[in-house]
């Protein structure tokens, strides 16, 4: 067979020449198509669910949110894997699908357990969402506030967690590429309104009234 071929190639040169010159075309186009990236994403078919509680310890987080969730998204059909993480105030789970389903299907799965999640979780106590659509490269860095040594007494962790908020989160925001900051830590601020009902009386008002 390959003597054949052999002698085919020796008496028609010009058509094999032809055949080499179209396979270095054809090479030459699919190098100019092919996507080059200095880091390949091999990330599987995946969602996160992201829960913010920042009044609860690692084991609360674990207890009150995290076991909720996973016993609710556990038998999701085509997953392959579910871990999750746990932190101060903070927990992330991540839900492996199989490569061909699609990535809005299993949001909207995802989205109709949380509801039933939801129940067995007091109310108030987390801020539950899912992440958005990205990669697992998508968390690319992490980063801290912190006062210099001697300057402590100038920010609290409140102050701290306000400047996060509402200063570095919204400039960063707007940087091209980045698709979503989660902040937690720190102490959020809240305003507390005390009611004197007996000036509420007085002027024939009720707590419902504006």
């Amino acid at each position: 067979m390959i003597e054949r071929i052999i002698h085919f190639s020796i008496k028609n040169k010009f058509i094999v020449g032809l055949f080499v010159v179209a396979l270095i075309g054809w090479g030459t186009y699919s190098l100019t198509k092919l996507p080059i990236d200095a880091i390949p994403d091999i990330t599987n078919n995946q969602v996160q669910i992201i829960s913010l509680a920042p009044s609860l310890a690692v084991q609360e987080v674990e207890s009150f949110i995290t076991a909720p969730i996973e016993v609710a998204v556990a038998n999701i059909p085509n997953t392959i894997e579910l871990r999750s993480i746990s932190r101060l105030g903070l927990s992330v789970i991540t839900v492996v699908f199989k490569d061909d389903v699609d990535i809005y299907w299993a949001r909207q799965q995802l989205n109709e357990r949380l509801k039933e999640a939801e129940e067995s979780i007091p109310t108030g106590l987390a801020q539950i969402s899912l992440a958005p659509i990205s990669s697992g490269l998508g968390e690319i860095y992490q980063y801290r506030l912190s006062v210099e040594k001697g300057l402590e007494h100038k920010y609290t962790p409140m102050e701290l967690r306000t400047l996060q908020d509402w200063t570095v989160r919204r400039e960063m925001l707007g940087t091209s590429g980045v698709a979503d900051i989660n902040s937690y830590g720190g102490f959020v601020k809240q305003y507390e309104v005390a009611i004197n009902p007996e000036r509420l009386r007085g002027m024939n008002l009720t707590l419902n009234e504006q």
